[in-house]
């Protein structure tokens, strides 16, 4: 089919990279300018190499967005990790619509966080979407869904990177497949089961040492890599990454580092530890735990996130 492709990082690029092994063809790509001093997006680059005419729009609501994309004549519009939001007028413009990718099993967790806050909230199963955008927040009717489980050892990074992303890439083509063959699905979603939840910032992850293990847990790896569950040391913002769960009874008090050494920094919670391997102090860059507590003379004894 004749397709555009409205997205932006490594995702976008694998998107566009799928559909062009399989021999669609790509009439042009849409992305967000890159903000001053920021990485060339790779979606766009990509593009450019393979000569796919690039438009780079602040808005896809302007006027010159959408005569872009009705010049492009394309039979589908295709929608890969974006930030921007696309009026109706410019989605509809495809002879078939517009269809898109979110990494949820919507109506549950719409909005821009939806990978980690499941596992937050301590949820076991989640997965994806490829919908018909219209005029709400990921409200349009569902093409096709995939269900992943989230594994206890899951991190935000582990479970995008190993399910979340290349299922999505498949699932976009399958849902391509479907349009070609009059076949595509328009299932409302149960408004009576949707949530929506912002951005998951700095703000909503600072670790109570005081709650119970697993939710401590839940916590850090659903904010690892981004935007990193933190703690205070000496009044000092610590984010942990790269952590462990030990399940078991415990000597110290919550939030009391009880060991450090070559494995790490471990931690006392209620119902067992944290081993933390890598830290990111407030302004710096990762390191072992283990360097970063020489570096402050961290010690066993010391309890994290008292101001």
């Amino acid at each position: 089919m004749r397709v555009a492709i409205v997205g932006q990082q490594d995702f976008g690029k694998a998107v566009l990279e799928a559909f062009l092994a399989r021999g669609d063809q790509v009439a042009g790509v849409f992305c967000a300018p890159e903000k001053p001093g920021a990485k060339a997006d790779v979606l766009r680059t990509f593009a450019q190499e393979k000569q796919i005419k690039v438009f780079q729009f602040p808005s896809l609501k302007s006027d010159e967005a959408k005569a872009a994309l009705k010049g492009l004549d394309v039979e589908i519009g295709i929608m890969a990790f974006v930030l921007q939001f696309a009026p109706q007028e410019f989605v509809n413009i495809p002879k078939h619509g517009t269809i898109q990718y979110h990494p949820s099993l919507l109506p549950k967790y719409r909005g821009p966080s939806s990978i980690n806050w499941p596992i937050i909230r301590g949820e076991t199963r989640t997965g994806l979407s490829i919908f018909w955008p219209d005029r709400g927040l990921d409200t349009g009717p569902i093409l096709l869904q995939r269900e992943v489980e989230i594994l206890d050892t899951d991190t935000l990074g582990s479970l995008y990177f190993d399910r979340l992303y290349p299922q999505g890439v498949t699932a976009l083509l399958e849902g391509v497949d479907l349009v070609r063959a009059g076949t595509a699905p328009k299932i409302p979603q149960d408004e009576t089961q949707a949530t929506y939840e912002g951005w998951c910032k700095q703000e909503d992850v600072q670790i109570d040492w005081q709650k119970p293990l697993q939710e401590i847990w839940n916590l850090i790896r659903g904010a690892d890599p981004q935007p990193g569950a933190w703690t205070l040391h000496e009044g000092t913002t610590v984010l942990l990454h790269d952590a462990k769960k030990i399940v078991g009874s415990t000597t110290g008090r919550p939030g009391e580092v009880l060991a450090v050494d070559d494995a790490g920094m471990t931690i006392a919670a209620s119902g067992g530890q944290i081993q933390v391997t890598r830290v990111r102090p407030e302004g710096g860059q990762r390191v072992s735990a283990a360097a970063f507590a020489k570096s402050v003379g961290l010690r066993p004894g010391v309890r994290l996130g008292a101001s």
